[in-house]
């Protein structure tokens, strides 16, 4: 018998991919939000494809906004594309 894949639905573009080929976005029990790489942190996630465009349209969509149930300041949305720069950077070098 073949092992389940868990699927996600991207916040950006509404698409369904596996759990393991996004990114989740954490608002932790402190209320501060950030990108979980591991997706295995505590706090309530949303899911982003792995490319820019999700993340702004996420933004402009308020989909993240929704399913992380807070109100996010332009700043948080800054924070978040400069970690997911340097996300990416890193897989790049490796």
């Amino acid at each position: 018998m073949a092992k389940k894949i868990p699927m996600r639905q991207c916040v950006g573009c509404g698409e369904m991919k596996s759990k393991k080929d996004m990114m989740r976005v954490l608002r932790s029990e402190d209320g501060s939000i950030l990108l979980d790489m591991t997706g295995r942190k505590n706090g309530r996630g949303a899911y982003l494809c792995m490319n820019r465009e999700c993340l702004v349209k996420a933004g402009k969509n308020k989909g993240l906004e929704r399913s992380l149930k807070v109100n996010i300041p332009q700043e948080i949305y800054e924070n978040l594309e400069k970690e997911f720069e340097e996300g990416e950077h890193a897989e790049q070098t490796e």
